[in-house]
């Protein structure tokens, strides 16, 4: 039966999920953002795990330009010396058509509103109110226009407003007492790293990531810094506890800096309304230190477009159950990344490399650590 949706937030899951219902359905839909425009940052890189890769190529990625964005073939293991203590082959992951990509989170977006710009996207649409009409949801926004809708998808990320309207129970994100710092490096001069590879600095209470995001190997570059509270006024103590362990690094944070605290969903809560459904962080907000969170965005909206698509008899706790499960896994393994890289102890540091480097040749461990998040077994 032919339905009418209305999705809420125009990030990576509501443009996902609005692609799939596009290409793949019959059903009318609309996309409200509550922003004039939407955010194409330049600077902003993200990596996709190949289960991220095979629901963008079901929606038409491969026309996308390669020069636009890379192919890294592993992961470079380093101390915040510089040292290098291992690497890790995503060869092991990829298929011949579906690869770990990094890339511009600008070009992704790019790619994702081509086909709704401008007949499905509707800008500075800020809800003020909803209600139950008919067994339908009716939305009504701040301009006074108005939609009444067989479902609502809600995908404005972890600080979700929409979630403010349907939901009782409250369950704020919290500050995990660390903070981003985001910048953009044009070459990998100022440190030995090699451009072709995601390389992973581990420092005292910090780590650094950096990756290429398209063949002019580019690099993105963010470090993630313990914190007891966030401060924008005072991002340089931040800075300094990272380079009073490296001094070389100092240089990459001459450029563009950008910033932010991280936070991550309490709790994993059900919809308690059989007509909403909750994609992306707007579900369950989590670190990144896994590198799942776009991926995860495009997951969970693949996961509830498919049950829709097969008209399943309880979509909502069906959808629930796949999307609690997934979840865990990938909360559970990004606190745990959170822990492990940053010790503090030098006796504990050693032991961790030592084990890292173990374990990254052992494909068991791989299979069941990283494989089973990649190929969404």
């Amino acid at each position: 039966m032919k339905k009418k949706i209305a999705i809420i937030g125009a990030g990576l899951a509501g443009l996902t999920f609005a692609n799939l219902i596009k290409k793949f359905s019959e059903h009318e839909f609309t996309l409200y953002e509550k922003e004039e425009s939407l955010s194409l940052d330049e600077g902003y890189g993200i990596q996709l795990s190949v289960n991220g890769i095979k629901i963008l190529n079901k929606i038409g990625f491969k026309k996308v330009n390669t020069e636009k964005f890379f192919h890294p073939k592993g992961v470079d293991f380093y101390s915040i010396s510089n040292k290098k203590i291992c690497d890790l082959d995503l060869n092991h992951f990829n298929t011949q058509e579906n690869k770990y990509t990094t890339l511009k989170r600008s070009t992704l977006i790019e790619f994702l509103k081509d086909d709704i710009y401008t007949q499905h996207l509707r800008f500075g649409k800020r809800i003020r109110e909803v209600s139950k009409l008919k067994g339908k949801v009716l939305i009504k926004f701040d301009d006074n226009t108005n939609d009444l809708v067989d479902l609502v998808v809600v995908a404005d990320g972890i600080f979700s407003n929409t979630r403010f309207f349907f939901e009782k129970k409250k369950n704020e994100p919290k500050f995990k007492k660390a903070i981003a710092i985001r910048t953009f490096l044009k070459t990998n001069s100022k440190i030995d790293i090699n451009d072709e590879r995601i390389s992973l600095m581990m420092g005292k209470k910090c780590h650094l990531v950096i990756y290429p995001i398209n063949k002019k190997k580019e690099l993105n570059l963010v470090c993630i810094v313990r914190v007891k509270k966030y401060d924008p006024n005072n991002i340089e103590s931040s800075i300094d506890k990272v380079i009073n362990q490296n001094s070389n690094l100092k240089n990459v944070f001459d450029g563009n800096l950008k910033y932010w605290p991280l936070y991550s969903t309490p709790k994993i809560l059900p919809s308690s309304h059989d007509k909403v459904f909750y994609i992306g962080d707007a579900f369950n907000g989590f670190l990144p230190t896994l590198a799942q969170g776009a991926v995860q965005s495009l997951e969970s909206a693949n996961e509830l477009f498919n049950l829709i698509k097969e008209e399943n008899a309880d979509i909502q706790n069906s959808y629930f159950k796949q999307r609690l499960e997934r979840a865990e896994i990938i909360k559970k393994r990004s606190n745990f990344n959170f822990f492990v890289f940053h010790f503090s102890s030098s006796i504990m540091q050693t032991l961790r490399n030592f084990i890292i480097k173990f374990l990254v040749k052992k494909k068991g461990f791989l299979d069941s650590y990283l494989g089973s998040v990649y190929k969404n077994k």
